[in-house]
């Protein structure tokens, strides 16, 4: 498994398409989604966390897609996981655990000791990763829409 840094425009389509399912999975469909928005936001993070926007490549096929960043919450600096993305016939397979090793190591790197996402409610095998793996639950955000949870290194 190969970690990829995005090109914004050699990557836009697979990025898309990616991001899109991601709000399919979790919110049942993509109305949600503004592409163009999206594209601005990626490229202006980019700027900033290149190393933490990444393309997952295995035998030469994209399988998936990381975002991370670095931010404040409560005062504090936290590690964040914007997007932990598997394409649907590589999920269950143990996949995640290399993703998220990937995240680990980027957030080591930035000297971080907690890391932070949102997750829709409904999105249990999600969830279920993210216990394995150490987080906890905070609690509700977005109206109920999102639940944070943290881990710490």
């Amino acid at each position: 498994m190969e970690f990829k840094e995005i090109e914004i425009k050699k990557d836009r389509d697979k990025v898309v398409e990616f991001r899109k399912d991601s709000f399919k999975v979790s919110f049942g469909d993509a109305s949600g989604f503004d592409e163009e928005e999206y594209l601005r936001w990626l490229d202006e993070k980019i700027k900033d966390f290149s190393k933490g926007f990444v393309l997952v490549v295995e035998d030469g096929k994209y399988i998936g897609q990381l975002e991370l960043t670095i931010r404040e919450f409560e005062g504090k600096k936290i590690g964040y996981v914007n997007l932990y993305y598997l394409i649907p016939e590589m999920r269950g397979k143990g996949k995640g655990k290399e993703l998220h090793d990937y995240a680990i190591q980027f957030f080591e790197n930035n000297k971080v000791s907690e890391y932070h996402l949102r997750v829709s409610p409904s999105n249990t095998g999600a969830i279920n990763f993210y216990r394995k793996n150490g987080m906890k639950e905070i609690g509700p955000e977005v109206d109920g829409k999102v639940i944070r949870m943290k881990g710490y290194l």
